[in-house]
């Protein structure tokens, strides 16, 4: 009777654990689904049930876990280790539980451990890959991910970790600056799968840091296969365009991307697709069209930063720093960590003079982004800013008077602080005219500051003299300079001051020691769609009790951005109290028109900068006939290395001048500049 009772209960021992494993099935599955609140719920139910049943129990911490508390699965795991010490499954469970709680530490020790008991288990193999390609240590849990795979080929989770560990691995490299790497591991997941995003658009961003404008067109040219991809990928090629300096097709893959997006469902990449669109339009100076796009995105994404980042680049383009401080201010204040914010704000800042800001911003995004290259960029230009210079200027010029003249300068500059510029300078010129055998020399001290009061005041001054010695003449005069350059409005530049010098263009005006007292204002307006308006106005009182006044004034037009090509009509106008026509061109009256070209280099990248201007129009003089008129100028310098530039140039024109008579006029020489120290001899 006893045995048969005890057969009975070992029986329906064993039926109700089959139908335990049986019930568990559907947790099981839910597990495998990602359904996690489900099998938490799930597992629960069979724990009140059977609260001691060892793979309930895991199971359940398995899904609180991964549903929403790693914390308390932690917690679980660790009570289950005390119970089954040797459990290799819970082992792994506990380890995994680690990397949930972002314990990457304690994980990295943990798996060590389990993968040298265990060499051959895949769980603990990928799991410790996947811990050291959190600690960033992509080497070693490269290794490890291709040894799991070795333990089960083609396993999809490892294969997927794999691709993420060569993802963070070029992006190791690509921080480092070490593109080809880069490229070289991202070109390894895509051997697997062509059409990744992730590294299609990874190896994409390689190119555009590395400026390779065609290279990142070839790669986003592979995404367009669906629409949302079609969308991202005209985004990028926007960009590489923008980057290459070809806005006008910038444009127009702008909006492509725009145009598809509006009829697609993804918020998001109707988003990318408006912002991208709006950027382009900056691009182009299309600025009406990107206010008014703008006022409706602000409506749409109401605090929306990206929306604050278009903002503050039009005012970027458009001239209104303060505009541009203020939103980036505002994208900080929602997330102190925005590289947009941080970067933007510091370029915003060196705009607007305030050099002090503009570095601790720069500074900032680098604690933000180790090695952030933009970022590094941008504190190397500052520094680059305020090195000591020391300049050579030689030059030959010769007129049709049968005047020549040789002339040096050395100049020496000292920035004492970011807001402070001191400098010093001595010419030697030598002037000669073969027709009346006349020859002087002259030697010109100079000592100048320049100080930044404000972001819209900067004040300067010069002081110095000239000694001239000659046949017939020798004395010394003072000569000088003050001014304040002032900002009235947002993109004018408005100078005024008084200067004084000694008429040394030849020997004649030498000896005379014709000092003249100049009054000036000069302005410059500039618009924000390239138009422009510059005026000059001096009036000269002369030691020989001669005046002058001189207008001078252009309207230009800004016909690219980069390369700079700038075209426009200037007028000059000049008379001379007195005319003593025998001893220096001095009419009652001259005007003078014409038309110019001026072609200007503007890529920090190239080492060959170049300004060449073409002009022509006519001069009358008095009541004479007209007279054509041209003008060439022409320098072009090399940067040797990042502290030396050499450069030529060269002036020619038959313009009347205002100092001498005769109508042509030629100068050429050469430009060494020197920055002797890699640093600012002062702490910022």
């Amino acid at each position: 009777m006893n045995f048969r009772y005890l057969l009975v209960v070992i029986v329906l021992l064993i039926f109700q654990l089959k139908s335990t494993a049986q019930e568990m099935e559907q947790g099981f599955g839910y597990l495998e689904n990602g359904e996690f609140a489900a099998a938490k719920d799930f597992f629960s139910e069979i724990l009140e049930t059977y609260p001691e049943n060892k793979t309930a129990r895991l199971c359940y911490a398995r899904s609180v876990g991964l549903h929403d508390d790693p914390s308390k699965a932690n917690d679980l795991f660790s009570q289950l280790l005390k119970e089954y010490p040797d459990d290799l499954e819970i082992q792994l469970n506990y380890a995994e539980s680690l990397l949930w709680n972002k314990n990457y530490q304690d994980a990295e020790v943990y798996y060590k451990q389990l993968v040298k008991e265990n060499p051959e288990n895949f769980g603990a193999l990928l799991g410790y890959a996947n811990t050291l390609s959190n600690l960033k240590e992509y080497e070693q849990a490269l290794s490890l991910i291709n040894k799991s795979l070795e333990v089960s080929p083609q396993n999809p989770n490892a294969m997927l970790s794999r691709k993420y560990i060569r993802l963070g691995y070029a992006n190791q490299f690509l921080t480092n600056r070490d593109y080809e790497t880069a490229i070289r591991y991202l070109d390894e997941n895509l051997s697997e799968n062509e059409q990744d995003q992730e590294s299609l658009l990874n190896k994409a961003n390689v190119y555009l840091i590395q400026k390779n404008g065609a290279g990142a067109r070839e790669v986003y040219e592979k995404l367009a296969l669906t629409k949302n991809d079609s969308i991202v990928a005209f985004n990028g090629i926007s960009l590489s365009y923008h980057i290459d300096g070809d806005e006008k097709e910038a444009l127009i893959y702008a909006e492509k991307a725009y145009d598809l997006a509006k009829t697609s469902s993804d918020g998001a990449r109707l988003m990318e697709a408006e912002e991208r669109y709006v950027q382009a339009l900056i691009w182009n100076r299309k600025f009406s069209q990107a206010e008014d796009l703008i006022d409706d995105l602000k409506q749409k994404y109401p605090e929306e930063s990206r929306i604050l980042a278009l903002e503050a680049s039009m005012g970027m383009y458009t001239g209104e720093f303060r505009n541009s401080i203020e939103n980036y201010k505002a994208i900080l204040a929602q997330d102190s960590a925005s590289f947009d914010g941080n970067l933007g704000i510091a370029n915003a800042y060196f705009a607007n003079s305030e050099i002090i800001k503009a570095k601790n911003a720069a500074e900032k995004t680098l604690a933000y982004y180790k090695n952030q290259q933009d970022a590094q960029q941008f504190l190397a230009k500052l520094n680059n800013t305020y090195r000591p210079l020391l300049e050579e200027n030689i030059s030959y010029s010769f007129d049709n008077g049968d005047n020549e003249a040789v002339a040096s300068t050395t100049r020496l500059v000292l920035p004492l602080s970011t807001r402070l510029e001191v400098s010093g300078a001595y010419t030697f010129r030598e002037t000669m005219n073969s027709n009346s055998d006349l020859e002087a020399t002259s030697n010109q001290f100079n000592l100048a500051a320049r100080y930044r009061w404000s972001p819209g005041l900067l004040l300067r001054a010069n002081v110095g003299f000239v000694k001239a010695n000659s046949t017939q003449t020798e004395y010394t005069n003072a000569v000088g300079e003050i001014a304040a350059g002032l900002k009235p409005f947002v993109r004018d530049d408005l100078e005024i001051g008084y200067r004084r010098d000694i008429q040394d263009f030849n020997a004649e005006l030498l000896n005379r020691q014709i000092a003249g007292n100049h009054f000036f204002l000069n302005n410059n307006y500039s618009t924000r769609y390239g138009l422009g308006w510059y005026l000059q106005y001096l009036h000269t009182e002369q030691s020989d009790d001669n005046t002058r006044d001189l207008l001078f004034t252009s309207f230009y037009y800004s016909f690219l951005k980069k390369p700079v090509l700038k075209g426009g009509l200037n007028y000059q106008f000049i008379q001379f109290k007195n005319q003593v026509p025998t001893i220096y061109f001095s009419p009652e009256q001259f005007h003078a028109t014409e038309i110019f070209l001026n072609f200007l280099s503007n890529d920090p990248d190239s080492r060959i900068s170049y300004d060449l201007t073409a002009a022509t129009g006519f001069q009358f003089i008095e009541d004479d006939e007209k007279q054509g008129t041209y003008r060439l100028q022409g320098k072009i310098g090399y940067n040797i290395s990042d502290r030396f530039i050499a450069g030529i140039y060269g002036n020619h024109s038959n313009i009347a001048s205002a100092t001498a008579a005769g109508f042509t006029y030629t100068e050429f020489g050469i430009n060494l500049k020197w920055n002797f120290k890699k640093v600012p001899i002062f702490k910022y």
